[in-house]
């Protein structure tokens, strides 16, 4: 076992590079991750084991004895594959079951093992997105690797821009996040339980947001340091109804955290201000009753107005 650890992930069919840098890029979290769009590269730290501290995340793959703790890493994005460096703390090691591990959250998280031929089955041809696909046939669905993380980003995102909301992101991963010899400077998010036991003045205070917001953001980072699982293998009924139960918690947060984190292909979040004016302006009703023409892969449909929308 060795603190660093190499592989090549590889992508079959085709991959919208731009889509996904760009993405990856406007929602990057100062003093967290670093991209850099023109060498195609981005990075970030995640908690390892998964699942540890109220991450909700989970993957296929045995974490080994050593590799408790946070791990960064490295991508370097091509047209067929993904290289990919995994990188301990000091003092820890990666293993095979590791690098297993972290390469399946990493295929996850950018939807590298994407059936787009059923993608394309469904909108080619369609009136609304049948031009899109023929532009952009390789837009992926490009989620979040951490689902606590994800869910604390979209808490603090609501009704501001993506802009303030990356401030406010990074603001709290600064006050609170965690260093750790070895990840080249990069922080990693504060854990669950850490935000949850935080005085709530001092937390308004260091992010910058209301109390509502604040108090929000540690109800949701209470619900998974109690075992709230959000991730591709999690129960999604389950899921929607402890995030939907949360104060300050909407069926729009529910939904983007159903695509982004839960990994449900078919999520729609219908009420979505971007989505209601790609599609004419309609009304949260009439975009739930435009979606059914393609289920179940409304999330790629969100994805293509997403795109199509903001240029």
């Amino acid at each position: 076992m060795t603190a660093a650890r190499s592989v090549v992930l590889p992508v079959e069919g085709p991959w919208d590079l731009d889509h996904a840098l760009g993405l990856l890029a406007g929602h990057a979290v100062p003093g967290a991750e670093l991209v850099d769009r023109a060498a195609r590269t981005h990075s970030r730290v995640v908690p390892w084991p998964a699942g540890t501290a109220g991450a909700g995340t989970a993957v296929v793959g045995t974490p080994g004895a050593g590799a408790a703790g946070p791990v960064r890493l490295d991508l370097r994005l091509a047209p067929d594959h993904v290289d990919l460096t995994a990188t301990a703390a000091e003092g820890a090691t990666l293993g095979d079951d590791d690098l297993a591990g972290l390469s399946a959250l990493v295929r996850s998280w950018l939807d590298l093992d994407a059936d787009l031929d059923a993608v394309a089955a469904t909108f080619a041809g369609d009136p609304v997105l049948g031009a899109s696909l023929a532009r952009r046939p390789g837009i992926r669905i490009t989620g979040h690797p951490v689902g606590w993380e994800a869910a604390a980003a979209t808490v603090l995102g609501q009704q501001v821009s993506l802009a303030a909301a990356r401030t406010f992101a990074g603001r709290l991963v600064a006050a609170h996040g965690t260093a750790a010899p070895g990840l080249g400077g990069l922080l990693g998010w504060p854990p669950a339980p850490v935000v949850a036991d935080a005085d709530v003045d001092e937390l308004r205070a260091a992010v910058g947001v209301t109390n509502a917001r604040a108090r929000t953001l540690q109800a949701v980072a209470a619900a998974f340091a109690d075992g709230l699982a959000v991730h591709p293998g999690a129960d999604r009924a389950e899921a929607r109804r402890r995030l939907l139960a949360l104060p300050g918690v909407g069926p729009w947060t529910v939904e983007y955290l159903a695509v982004r984190a839960l990994g449900d292909r078919d999520a729609w979040p219908s009420g979505d201000l971007v989505l209601r004016r790609a599609l004419g302006g309609r009304t949260a009703r009439e975009v739930d009753a435009a979606g059914a023409a393609w289920s179940p892969h409304r999330a790629y449909a969100l994805f293509h107005l997403w795109a199509d929308a903001l240029g």
